[in-house]
């Protein structure tokens, strides 16, 4: 009978967020060869979906980049998965419930919560890195990467990093207006499938029964999915105005920039083990 292969020795990596930054980090590890897992964090809502394995946790089929992602429901499944599965696991499990799975080797905040205070990760892993806004090295992370447009995978070796500024990364000549924010809290609802052609006008969907409609020409890039609830002023859907040249699946440049600047950081994941073993002897 064909035992399956043990892929125990692989170090585990878990990546708070499931959003396409989340994701890319997510991939690159995967090559990297941690087995990870992804941890969901309902805000803020995801709209980039075809750029992540967020779609995964309600049990659509979903790959990035070739990277095959799939839903976790309990802590066994996940101690099976990382014994004997390639695919990147993707869970509601917040992470105190996927800490006594396994010791965690990496830990990787990548939920994007700008605006809100940031956990100090440090000691629940091997390593812990911060990305974006809200991280300093011996505050509350061992290592901090930059997100902002323009700095975008910059490893912050002391000091904070860059408070949120609201300004939006470019896509092409467009910045914030190619956006459509929620004006309240409230159900979402939407038939629309991202990748679509739409034209500034167009209803995409409704928000407790108020319509939403496209700001600009252009393919959607990412919008909430059908049934989420949404709290107010968050991002609600996204239009890439660039025409031929819009991306809307896969992993872009800035995510791709920032996922390698995780990598590299990772790479200090032996030095710093060694650093505290020799301190506890």
């Amino acid at each position: 009978m064909h035992q399956p292969i043990d892929h125990s020795r692989r170090r585990f990596a878990v990546v708070l967020g499931t959003n396409e930054i989340a994701s890319a980090v997510a991939v690159h590890l995967h090559r990297a060869g941690f087995a990870v897992v992804m941890s969901h964090d309902p805000f803020p809502p995801v709209i980039r979906r075809r750029m992540a394995f967020h779609d995964a946790l309600y049990g659509d089929p979903v790959s990035v980049d070739g990277v095959v992602g799939e839903r976790a429901d309990d802590g066994m499944q996940i101690y099976q998965a990382l014994r004997h599965s390639l695919a990147i696991q993707v869970t509601w499990l917040p992470l105190p419930d996927l800490l006594p799975v396994r010791s965690i080797d990496l830990l990787v905040d990548a939920r994007m919560q700008k605006h809100r205070v940031t956990p100090d990760l440090r000691r629940l892993a091997g390593l812990s890195i911060g990305l974006g806004p809200g991280f300093a090295t011996e505050v509350n992370c061992d290592a901090a990467i930059e997100t902002r447009p323009g700095r975008s995978g910059l490893i912050v070796a002391h000091g904070w990093t860059d408070a949120a500024d609201g300004v939006a990364s470019p896509l092409g000549d467009a910045g914030a207006e190619r956006f459509q924010y929620s004006q309240t809290t409230g159900r979402w609802h939407s038939a629309v499938e991202i990748g679509s052609r739409v034209f500034k006008g167009f209803v995409l969907g409704h928000l407790s029964g108020e319509p939403v409609r496209a700001p600009c020409d252009g393919i959607v890039r990412g919008i909430v999915r059908d049934g989420s609830e949404v709290p107010v002023r968050v991002k609600l859907l996204e239009i890439d105005p660039r025409g031929r040249h819009a991306q809307w699946t896969g992993i872009d440049n800035r995510g791709r920039s920032i996922a390698d600047a995780v990598c590299r950081a990772a790479g200090k994941l032996d030095e710093l083990q060694d650093a505290r073993a020799y301190v506890r002897v």
